[in-house]
């Protein structure tokens, strides 16, 4: 009775051993998806088409949250920086917004470009 004792330990082992290497094999899911950002972020450094970058941007952001992902930190706000660059201001409000609440460390950069724009428009 020992030996088989033996062999179902060793068996129940081998098992455990085998699902904790599997479980550790596993990629973890990424924390942001950055689709088309970071090359639109170089595209409007070298001053390409803003209208073609919000295309772009926008489509981005529809298939992040088709996909229930995040978006990477400075998306929204790089959004609302083309949406100003577009004369669209209301919208750029909005992303600006939502880059501070999605994060809030962002807060005194986003309130400087907002504090800029109003300057700007008196």
């Amino acid at each position: 009775m020992s030996q088989k004792f033996t062999m179902w330990r060793a068996a129940t082992a081998a098992a455990m051993g085998g699902a904790l290497l599997c479980g550790c094999a596993t990629s973890p899911k990424p924390l942001y998806q950055w689709e088309g950002y970071q090359p639109q972020v170089y595209e409007y450094f070298k001053g390409e088409s803003r209208e073609a970058q919000v295309i772009s941007l926008e489509r981005d952001l529809e298939r992040i949250k088709a996909a229930n992902n995040s978006v990477p930190p400075g998306f929204h706000a790089h959004l609302g920086l083309l949406y100003a660059a577009t004369g669209k201001d209301d919208m750029m409000i909005r992303e600006f917004t939502t880059e501070k609440q999605l994060f809030p460390e962002s807060a005194a950069y986003i309130d400087f470009l907002l504090s800029n724009k109003k300057k700007g428009a008196n």
